[in-house]
Formats: structure tokens, sequence, C-alpha cells
């Protein structure tokens, strides 16, 4: 099944071997930074400009891990957004498997540059990991083993999620998973490998779970298309691989299961999290990516959510390549269980009904009987077709070997490796990454920039910005960053509980809360009574705020001005940037 690259290795040739690692290594870590050039080149202002507001929750939280770190405090848990009933870290994509050692980087430089050395080097040390991976146990070529690991680690799927989706891109355990995995099967050291692979599984748990789900399902659906090819070859594996799947989640369930019951359990947890139906097109894996070298602006709007979830889009040639390895390589039991669990993760990923150029089908697929299952019900079905990646780049790698390893007259094996190097040029050089556009970050206001808000904010209390806080604006928890952590927010950008007990984005609206996100929606003021005046001082009170503020250059800074003073029963007054109303009196009535 995973022989090892071939048999004898001489020193001169071993000693070579490494320095192609290291021009590898160096390779990749040049492309991640190609890829966020312009990022590394505007740290103090740059923004990735499909984002949204993804680059100031992530920063936020590598900043909230490394204040956790620093001062011994739960790393699970903070007040410091949604006060008082806090986030629960461990229930959103906090990413402390790189947050917490990459405390000295945030607390030296700032949680920009840990935002991008994690995108960038971590995308690069992905591609590092499937490349090792390759050339150790399923390739001999290293440049055949090259290919697929750029196509496992830069594929469009994934660049889409460089945007903004560091627990998308960063995969690096996943790889070195699947090496204990190929261990286990050889029967070497059940019981070692299985503590190792307990440790990577746990680990990638605090990395990111749904990856981690997705490539287990992907393992699972090739686990057992081999076995039903190979049975009599599975049969010797089956105690080998028990032993050591059981020794690591053994290993694993002991470092995981205090993090997960307070993510499951603990305060402010939720029971999953609706996404509705949002299965991919099949007519977007033909397609190209918004950020492909062949793609263009408008090339996947209708086919995709949006610029960071453009989970198919390898490109019809490619598709047309993979069909046909697939055919070519049917007879070779590793090839063929690679093709079909690549098959069967993008039929899972076009949901519960086939999708095509935006028509509904009655064809149903997989994720039917799946889409309620514990767990899957809390991913979006579309990115199974994130596993399409590495299985692609493992095909085409082995692929690739064969060619090259041709044992056919010269002129007719020279006509077939052209012929495929043609193929793969023509499928894979449209689908290039280009660097990914970064636009100019908002300031932040005077107010806040110059410590003008420490007088008017007792320790303990909390400001309330105007509008709250939310998925659509998360300004902000950039402000809170840019002062040290040093003042609570009123509600803010994260996951956690809905009235129902499911996840939601944000904080559970107050009536004050909604209020104002209504005037920010529709730009218009309304009427505000006795009873909505009420409703504001004891949301007020219930924040623990001691100043409002509305940014001054708001874009409709008029209606929500004017429904603040209703509110308030005051103008408020303008300062550095902002205009403000201090709520000290409201909430905190005098005798207290």
């Amino acid at each position: 099944m995973w022989a090892a690259p071939s048999s004898v290795v001489r020193p001169d040739s071993h000693v070579r071997g490494r320095i192609v690692d290291v021009l590898v290594l160096v390779g990749f870590v040049a492309a991640g930074v190609l890829l966020y050039r312009d990022l590394w080149w505007h740290l103090d202002s740059g923004y990735l400009a499909y984002a949204g507001q993804d680059q100031n929750m992530w920063e936020w939280f590598f900043a909230v891990t490394a204040e956790n770190v620093l001062t011994l405090s739960n790393p699970l848990h903070t007040d410091l957004q949604n006060f008082p009933l806090g986030v629960n870290l461990m229930a959103n994509t906090a990413m402390l498997g790189f947050g917490v050692p990459l405390t000295p980087v945030t607390v030296l430089f700032g949680p920009t540059v840990t935002w991008t050395l994690t995108l960038s080097g971590g995308i690069a040390a992905t591609a590092f990991a499937w490349y090792w991976l390759l050339s150790r146990y399923i390739v001999d070529g290293r440049g055949a083993a090259v290919l697929g690991a750029s196509v496992a680690a830069f594929a469009p799927p994934i660049v889409s999620h460089a945007n903004a989706h560091p627990n998308f891109v960063v995969l690096l355990v996943i790889p070195l998973l699947v090496h204990r995995l190929v261990l286990l099967a050889r029967g070497e050291r059940p019981v070692h490998h299985g503590v190792i692979l307990g440790l990577l599984a746990a680990f990638q748990v605090f990395v990111g779970e749904e990856s981690l789900l997705i490539a287990a399902v992907a393992m699972v659906v090739f686990a057992v298309v081999y076995a039903l090819s190979r049975p009599a070859e599975v049969a010797a594996m089956v105690r080998p691989m028990a032993t050591g799947v059981a020794v690591g989640g053994a290993v694993a369930a002991v470092l995981v299961a205090v993090p997960l019951w307070w993510q499951f359990a603990g305060p402010q947890s939720y029971q999953g999290i609706e996404h509705g139906l949002n299965g991919n097109d099949l007519a977007a894996f033909t397609a190209y990516a918004s950020n492909s070298l062949a793609g263009s602006e408008e090339s996947a709007v209708e086919l995709s959510m949006n610029r960071t979830e453009e989970n198919a889009f390898f490109g019809w040639p490619l598709i047309l390549v993979l069909v046909a390895v697939t055919v070519a390589l049917w007879r070779v039991a590793l090839a063929r269980a690679v093709a079909v669990s690549m098959f069967v993760m993008a039929w899972i990923s076009m949901g519960v009904l086939l999708v095509v150029h935006g028509e509904g089908t009655s064809i149903p697929g997989p994720w039917m009987a799946l889409y309620d299952a514990p767990l899957l019900d809390a991913v979006l079905e579309s990115r199974f077709a994130l596993a399409c990646a590495p299985l692609a780049g493992i095909l085409l790698a082995m692929a690739t070997q064969r060619v090259l390893g041709l044992r056919w007259q010269a002129e007719w094996r020279h006509f077939a490796q052209v012929s495929w190097c043609g193929a793969l040029v023509v499928a894979l050089v449209p689908i290039m990454p280009m660097a990914l556009p970064v636009g100019a970050r908002d300031e932040v206001p005077e107010f806040f920039a110059s410590g003008q808000w420490q007088n008017h904010v007792r320790d303990g209390r909390a400001v309330t910005i105007v509008p709250l806080p939310s998925a659509g604006y998360a300004d902000p928890l950039h402000w809170q960053v840019d002062q040290g952590l040093e003042f609570r927010l009123s509600e803010g950008y994260f996951v956690g509980p809905g009235e129902d007990g499911g996840g939601v984005y944000g904080a559970q609206r107050t009536p004050t809360s909604e209020l104002l996100a209504e005037v920010d929606e529709t730009g218009m003021a309304t009427t505000v009574g006795e009873a909505e005046r009420e409703q504001a001082v004891e949301d007020l009170r219930y924040w623990h705020s001691d100043v409002v503020a509305l940014r001054d250059d708001h874009p409709n800074v008029v209606p929500l001005r004017a429904t603040v003073e209703q509110l308030l029963g005051n103008s408020g007054r303008q300062q550095g940037g902002m205009w403000i109303w201090n709520t000290t009196s409201l909430t905190q009535p005098s005798g207290n």
C-alpha cells in the first residue's frame, strides 16, 4: 500500500536529498510570503480586502490569548467582549494551538504580525508537510511530490479561505496524522505511533476542529474504499490500526476532555449552529476562482456564498485531467481509493440536492443523510470539497511519477512526458493564485488612540459603541486591541448561544441594540418613547456601561446620534473623533 520510495540510498544521495528539501521549504515559504506580500508590506495599516470583519476578530483572538497567557488567566474564556457574559473561546475559532506558542510574537510585534505570520507561514508549512509525506511514502521523485504538495496547499479553495480563515489554511497537522496512520497500517510500533497520533489529534483540536472533522470523514471514506479493494491486505492492518487508534483516542481524550467539556457545556456554550443549505453548485467545480490567474471579480459570484467560501473552483482543465488520471490509474488500489474519496467528498459538498448553474434538481446527495448528524450539523457542507485539494494533489503526484518512470521506447516515452507536462500546464497555470488584495485599514479614533477614553471608563466597566459591535461591524475590537485590551466592550463579534441555545454570530441583542442596529440598517432615525428610554437604561445597566460612543464619521452618524440623544435625554459631546455620552449617572444611581 504505502511503499516507501525506493531501495538503497547512497550517502551523497542523502545529502542531495536534504539540500532539495531545504530548497523546497524555502520555495514554499517564498510562495506563502508572496501570497500575502501586500499585507507584509503594510503591517501597520493593511487589511485583507475580502476578510470582512474576520481579520479584526482573529487579531482580537490572538491578542486575548496572549493576554490570558501573560496573566495566567483562563485561556478558554474572556469577558473583554460581550461583557458581562463574555465569550467561550473554546467554542470559537480562537486557534489556541498557535495563539499560545506565538504569544511572544503577539506581545513584541502585535497581533497583526501574528495574524500575517500564521497565514503565510502556515500555508507554507502545510505545503512542506504534504511534500514530506508524498516524497517519503507515496512517490520516488521529489519533483512529483512538490507538484502534489503545491496543489494540496495552494489549490483555489484553500486560497479562498486564505482571505480570512487560517483554520482552513494552516493544515500541516493533517499530513502528519496521515503519516502516523500509514505507519500503523504497516504494523510499526502501534502503541508508540498511537501516542503520537493522539498528541497530533489533540493539537489539531486547538487549531481547527472543523478541518479535523472534514479530514476524518475523508479518511474514513478512503479506508472503506481501500478495504473493499484489498480485503486480504487490509485484514493484516486491522489489529495494529485498532491498537494505535485506540491508544491515540485515549491520549487525545485525556488532553482535550476538559476543553471540550468547556466548549459544549461551559459558560456561553451552544448546541450547533444553523447555516442553512449551502452546498456547492456542480458548475462551481469547473469554474475559476476569483483569485486564480484565469479568474476575475465576477467569475465566482453566482456560484459561491462569498470570496472566502469558494470551496470548489478547480477549473475545467484540472477536472478533466483528474478524471483521466482516475481512469488511467484505476487498477492501482491506492490511486483508486484516493480518487473515489475525492469524488465522494465533492459529492458530499454539493449538499442535500444537486444544483447545476443555480437550478435545483431532484437528485439527492449523501448530505441528505448526514446534515443533522451530531458534529456534522455544525459544518458548512460546501467545505467538504476542501478535502479534494490534497486528494487531487496525491493523484497528480502519483500520475506524474508514473509518467516520468515509463519504460517505453525513447520516442514514445518522450512524447508521453511532454504531453503530460503540457496537460499539467493547461490545468494548473490558470488556477495559480495571485497575491491577495489588501486595502487600507480605518484609523483608530483619537478618542481611543490617545487614551481619552480612560477619563470616562472605570475599572471593570464597559464601553458601549454605537452601533454595537457585531458580525458586520467589528472595528471596535481593533480599537480595544490598540489600547492593550484595557477596556471591555458591550456585545461583539464571536459565536455564542442564541435564545434557543443554538449558535449565533454575535451577542443576543437587547431591545436597545436591536433598535440601534435597525437605525443603522435603514439610515433613518426612529421615534423613541418613554418605554424605549427606560429599556435603554436597563440595557446600559446590564452592560455595566460607563460611556456610549459613536464615531463622528460613521455613514449613519446623523440618525444614530439623533436616536441616542432621544434614548439618553442629552445631546452628548464631540471628542476625539467620537460623539460620547457619559452614562455613569444612569447606570449607577447616586448613593451606590
